[in-house]
């Protein structure tokens, strides 16, 4: 039989996807499952997007340029103008989804046996855009008591090596809800000058910052030019994720260049998609605010039903929509599989995503989950009962 490729058997299942079948299977035997496992918001998509697809009068569905199409880039860099991010449409490629972003931007800084470090819990498809492109994860522990701050820089310091080419973070981030300030930024800026290093930040929850906060952007650092490089996307910002549009952000030349010659190979993002994103920049700033307090209440009602359970630690989000709590169990992978197989209340169950997938540090958050908070109050109040219900009944 012929042998798949080594980094093929290497390539990590995602955390929040591999319980799907137990949900399908519960579904079967009549179950209602709540979904906390998946950022995929219930907010409806802005009209103006989906009304830019269902109007328009293409009558050939072509490609389009592989950076992204100049009239979608200079209206996005527009949209960063407003945000403290001064660009130009050339300093942009509109790659499918952030997914493809991060891809690309690690293909472009590293070779195969390269590291980039990256403060954990994380984004589980870090893990495999990197084994993807051959690259190695070193991860820094941030930690529950801490609401997930970043680390001392001296952590980020001891694990620098000739290796090392860049740093990630995800701000807001996912799965914490962890913002950094702007000191965090500062501090970062200083160490990937000293070392002569990227800094890349995942930034698709920009808009989702909460209780006064604000959102500091690793674009708008004078003197970071060289260094900096932004990964967005359409998705979470427009309850858009089946859109597939994010991008890529940066005023290095070479990079941009370089993650170009990415972007040719795969010819070009989807041409329908850059419509309806490039409509969905017209979106009203009431569509915000509304979202924003919709998410804040949800965020305040969960982890008020969160501290009902004896034992459990909850970390409080700034941003994004995630939460991550740490459960009186030892092993979240074994109890949410067993809320799909053997638990039921009045025929409903709860889906979560365990924290251990958000980690490359072997045996570090196997007691924590990560609650994405995309449902409605009143299925999060009842979610949250169902798992207090089902804690109570494990053994394990």
């Amino acid at each position: 039989m012929p042998k798949i490729s080594n980094k093929g058997l290497a390539m990590p299942e995602s955390p929040i996807r591999k319980l799907v079948p137990y949900a399908e299977n519960a579904k079967k035997r009549g179950m209602e499952v709540f979904h906390l496992n998946i950022g995929q918001p219930d907010i409806e998509t802005p009209k103006v997007a989906l009304d830019a697809i269902r109007n328009n009068d293409l009558k050939v569905l072509a490609y389009s340029r592989s950076e992204g199409s100049e009239q979608y880039r200079t209206k996005l860099a527009a949209y960063y103008a407003k945000n403290n991010i001064n660009i130009n449409s050339d300093d942009i490629i509109i790659t499918t989804g952030g997914s493809e972003a991060l891809l690309f931007t690690m293909g472009s800084v590293c070779d195969a046996g390269d590291q980039i470090i990256i403060p954990e819990p994380f984004y589980a498809n870090y893990n495999g855009f990197s084994t993807a492109n051959g690259v190695e994860i070193v991860p820094v522990v941030s930690k529950i008591e801490d609401d997930f701050a970043l680390p001392k820089i001296e952590n980020f310091e001891e694990l620098i090596s000739e290796k090392t080419k860049a740093i990630i973070i995800c701000n807001p981030g996912n799965p914490t809800g962890y913002l950094y300030s702007k000191e965090e930024i500062e501090k970062l800026k200083a160490l990937v000058i000293k070392h002569d290093l990227f800094l890349i930040a995942d930034e698709v929850y920009r808009e989702f910052v909460y209780d006064g906060n604000v959102h500091h952007s690793v674009m708008s650092e004078t003197g970071l030019e060289a260094n900096a490089i932004m990964i967005d996307s359409v998705s979470k910002r427009y309850s858009m994720c089946g859109a597939r549009v994010g991008c890529i952000v940066s005023k290095n030349k070479e990079f941009m260049a370089t993650a170009m010659k990415f972007a040719q190979a795969r010819l070009s993002p989807p041409t329908y998609a850059q419509i309806a994103s490039e409509a969905a920049l017209d979106t009203p700033d009431s569509y915000f605010a509304e979202v924003i307090e919709e998410y804040v209440g949800r965020r305040d009602t969960l982890i008020s039903e969160l501290s009902k359970i004896k034992g459990a630690v909850v970390s409080v989000p700034k941003g994004a929509f995630y939460c991550v709590v740490e459960l009186p169990i030892k092993n979240a992978d074994d109890f949410a599989q067993w809320m799909l197989e053997s638990f039921e209340d009045n025929k409903q169950t709860v889906m979560v995503a365990p924290a251990s997938g958000f980690y490359s540090t072997p045996g570090v958050g196997l007691n924590q989950i990560r609650i994405a908070y995309v449902l409605k109050k009143q299925d999060l109040i009842r979610s949250v009962e169902l798992i207090k219900i089902a804690l109570e009944k494990y053994t394990k």
